[in-house]
């Protein structure tokens, strides 16, 4: 069985349109309104002769116009072609510059930018300017130039996107529409059945908490369109924000990153105010077990981690609630098991051969929603346990080979957050003549303390192996962060970088 995307999404908004769909700023919008947004934007593409699979780039703020515009483009069957709002207007005209794009879809914020407007018109793409104030609106600013070579067409690519960049530069991926729809599916039988059958408005709404632009924050938006379930979006997320609207609108199950369920517990948010929620899936970034502890001590919600990339539109392992209520003690740590038609296996680095339980190789994965007919091979270093449970030990990409001895920093970093004035911590490798890599470390200190580099080396040299220990540390105000609050180790290696750069003579 497949889900077509298009009519599921057209289901969806006929079902009440004057029911509530998305609230933004304490402002709730309407099924009938996101349809008559989406209906604009038709209109112009398709005045513009863009035609099934033509790539529209879409400047994806998390606002409600830029989910209409992303549902619209979608139920076309055109390419979504996802561009980063958080980039500089300097930066997002350089990727539009290399960007094959029949239109671009952005903010009226985002248009005052001389930069990307001047891209946009060196394009020849259409330009269309969308606002999400009180009644959202779709205006054309930029005619495409009859000039300009028609961009290749994309028929079964649902979405070229852009990967977190959380080891290096953030490249494109190809998401087919086979795939995505295949993600979709698992999501759609859980919340209503098979198909459209039974379909229904949901009252408890879901809550998009991460960025629309990364797969976490879209496939999370387009599942809950897909089970007719209303959305509280946030722009960024904030506790204020959070706390408001789950005290609010009491939804019973949302997403969120480890940071920023440390910053709910910091924030010493009230028990009763979250207590609808029955659990919080997390992922996109590793779950310290103690926070983990902390949490589910402090507020008896569990925390079911999920293990997903980009390249599978989705997660393909994670916890259920029922695996939590057998394992949680004694599986903590893993980020749960294959989903129902997903199988997982890991296989040694050099070889490929299929390893046994309880060793660690390269994660390998295959699913429906990927190719049925073939594994594909993941950057992740996993061990799998006798009971299916996975844990992810790190990148092999990431992995640092210090003289010939292997560094996996999340290794490292479990151990050294031990230390009671590191809130948190993220290790990465730097060119080293003699040895190749070294290890080095950047440190995020808990509130009010301090740290001496003498103790902290004392600290590592009785918990590592030599040469785990870092060979410099780097005390940070705030780690970098991706704006899914993943630690960006592309900024941190920079950071180290430029403070061995030679400094200019005055």
């Amino acid at each position: 069985m497949t889900l077509d995307l298009a009519s599921r999404i057209h289901s969806v908004l006929a079902l009440s349109p004057e029911s509530p769909a998305l609230e933004y700023h304490n402002h709730w919008y309407s099924w009938g309104e996101m349809k008559t947004l989406m209906d604009a934007i038709e209109e112009q593409l398709a005045q513009a002769q863009l035609a099934e699979g033509a790539p529209v780039g879409i400047l994806l703020r998390n606002r409600p116009a830029q989910l209409c515009a992303l549902l619209q483009v979608l139920a076309s069957r055109r390419c979504v072609v996802t561009l980063n709002p958080f980039q500089s207007p300097e930066k997002i005209a350089k990727d539009l510059a290399v960007v094959e794009l029949g239109a671009l879809i952005a903010d009226e914020q985002d248009w005052s930018a001389t930069a990307l407007r001047a891209a946009a018109e060196a394009k020849g793409c259409l330009g269309i300017s969308v606002a999400s104030q009180r009644t959202m609106s779709a205006t054309k600013l930029l005619a495409t130039s009859p000039n300009i070579a028609s961009p290749t067409l994309q028929t079964q690519t649902a979405i070229l996107m852009l990967s977190s960049g959380t080891t290096g530069p953030a490249k494109r991926i190809a998401l087919p529409y086979s795939r995505l729809e295949a993600s979709l599916l698992d999501a759609a039988h859980y919340e209503a059945g098979k198909a459209t059958h039974g379909l229904a408005l949901k009252t408890s709404p879901a809550m998009l908490t991460t960025p629309l632009v990364h797969i976490g924050g879209m496939y999370f938006a387009v599942a809950a369109v897909v089970a007719a379930r209303p959305i509280v979006m946030l722009e960024k997320f904030t506790v204020s924000d959070w706390h408001r609207a789950v005290a609010a609108y009491r939804p019973k199950m949302l997403s969120l990153p480890p940071a920023a369920i440390r910053m709910i517990l910091d924030a010493e948010v009230p028990k009763d105010d979250i207590s609808s929620l029955l659990a919080i899936r997390t992922g996109s970034a590793p779950l310290d077990p103690e926070l983990q502890i902390e949490f589910e001590e402090r507020y008896g919600i569990p925390l079911l981690d999920a293990y997903g990339a980009t390249e599978f539109a989705g997660a393909v392992a994670g916890w259920s609630l029922e695996d939590h209520r057998k394992y949680a003690t004694t599986k903590r740590g893993a980020v749960g098991r294959a989903q129902p038609g997903c199988e997982i296996r890991v296989v040694d680095v050099q070889s490929g051969t299929c390893l046994g339980i309880n060793a660690v190789g390269l994660l390998e994965v295959r699913a429906m929603q990927v190719d049925g007919s073939q594994w594909v091979r993941t950057t992740d270093l996993a061990e799998i346990d006798d009971d299916g449970f996975i844990f992810i030990r790190g990148r092999f990409d990431s992995a640092i080979i210090r003289g010939g001895f292997k560094v996996l920093p999340r290794d490292v970093e479990q151990v050294l957050r031990e230390y009671p004035s590191i809130r948190d911590i993220c290790i990465v490798g730097l060119p080293d003549p003699r040895l190749g890599e070294v290890p080095v470390a950047a440190v995020e200190l808990s509130a009010g303390t301090t740290v001496d580099e003498s103790a902290l080396n004392a600290f590592a040299r009785e918990r590592l192996v030599a040469y785990q220990v870092p060979v410099r540390w780097m005390v940070v105000d705030a780690l970098p962060r991706t704006p899914s609050l993943k630690v960006s180790q592309h900024e941190v290696r920079q950071l180290f970088l430029a403070a061995t750069q030679p400094q200019p003579s005055v």
